[in-house]
């Protein structure tokens, strides 16, 4: 089993990570979408891409998780897709769009960002520690 902190994460990959995130959570809004227009997955395209979706989602979160931690990362990425599925649902199915739901956009979208700067925060310190550590253990001349 791997340690609990993500490889590389440094500041510089840890932004990597976060556009990972970012762009498998399109794919998540996809797959929930596409997932009401397979009617069951009776229909083929909609099946097709909802399960192209999925997987394409899945794999660019693992790419994402190289360098986020897992529960911060999975959180955000659920929230982004939960948040979008709401909003395109609205958009495309004609949903119901409410004062709560928008209540719930603020909180869910808050706590992503504060995900994102603790995450952010965490790796500086992170990098800070390993350059002390570093020079450290350089001989002294």
């Amino acid at each position: 089993m791997s340690s609990s902190t993500p490889q590389d994460a440094s500041p510089e990959n840890t932004g990597t990570g976060w556009a990972w995130l970012l762009f498998s959570s399109l794919f998540e809004v996809v797959f929930a979408l596409s997932t009401e227009a397979t009617d069951g997955f009776t229909r083929l395209g909609p099946s097709l891409l909802t399960v192209a979706a999925a997987s394409c989602g899945i794999f660019t979160l693992s790419l994402a998780l190289k360098t986020v931690d897992v529960g911060v990362g999975y959180t955000v990425w659920a929230g982004i897709g939960g948040v979008g599925t709401v909003v395109f649902g609205t958009l495309i199915y004609d949903e119901p769009m409410t004062v709560w739901k928008v209540i719930a956009f603020v909180l869910i979208i808050g706590g992503a960002l504060g995900l994102r700067v603790s995450d952010s925060v965490a790796a500086k310190k992170q990098a800070a520690a390993e350059a002390a550590s570093a020079r450290a253990a350089q001989p002294v001349a």
